[in-house]
């Protein structure tokens, strides 16, 4: 019942919420390459800071265990019980891909590292960064195709 890494989030996405994510994606970067060159660089180093579902996730995990077990240690020793709560998720997380907030965060529009790096690609793509390796390829002109060829799409 384990899942590649590289799907295990989004086949625990609902269809609807990956779609708003992709038609999200796709309207950021029509955005970008309608403005120009300048844009695509500026797009490019908002795209290095974004963070992806594992971050969100991993720094909500350690915020909660913190908060457990600093309540544990000034109020009562059942918040402990948070702190387990939690690493549980994150255990169930790190196997199968899924675990109760991750429908939350995606909720929320947080993409995947693919995701991201998907959009990062075309605007390399259509900026040239490639030059002769993709020349003669339908990527070379057309970024959505691949958005399609890296299964955002």
């Amino acid at each position: 019942m384990l899942t590649p890494t590289a799907e295990r989030v989004s086949r625990n996405t609902p269809e609807s919420i990956q779609e708003r994510i992709r038609l999200a994606t796709e309207a950021s970067i029509a955005r970008t390459l309608a403005a120009g060159p300048t844009a695509i660089a500026a797009r490019l180093r908002e795209l290095d800071l974004e963070w992806d579902t594992e971050r969100t996730l991993e720094t909500m995990a350690a915020s909660f265990s913190l908060a457990g077990i600093t309540l544990a240690a000034t109020v009562d020793r059942r918040w402990l019980l948070l702190s387990g709560v939690v690493c549980g998720f994150l255990l169930q997380h790190a196997l199968q891909g899924w675990c109760p907030p991750l429908p939350v965060i995606r909720a929320l529009g947080v993409r995947t590292k693919e995701e991201i790096d998907a959009e990062r690609y075309a605007l390399k793509v259509a900026r040239g960064d490639f030059g002769e390796a993709i020349k003669d390829t339908p990527l070379a002109h057309d970024p959505w195709r691949l958005l399609a060829a890296t299964k955002l799409s």
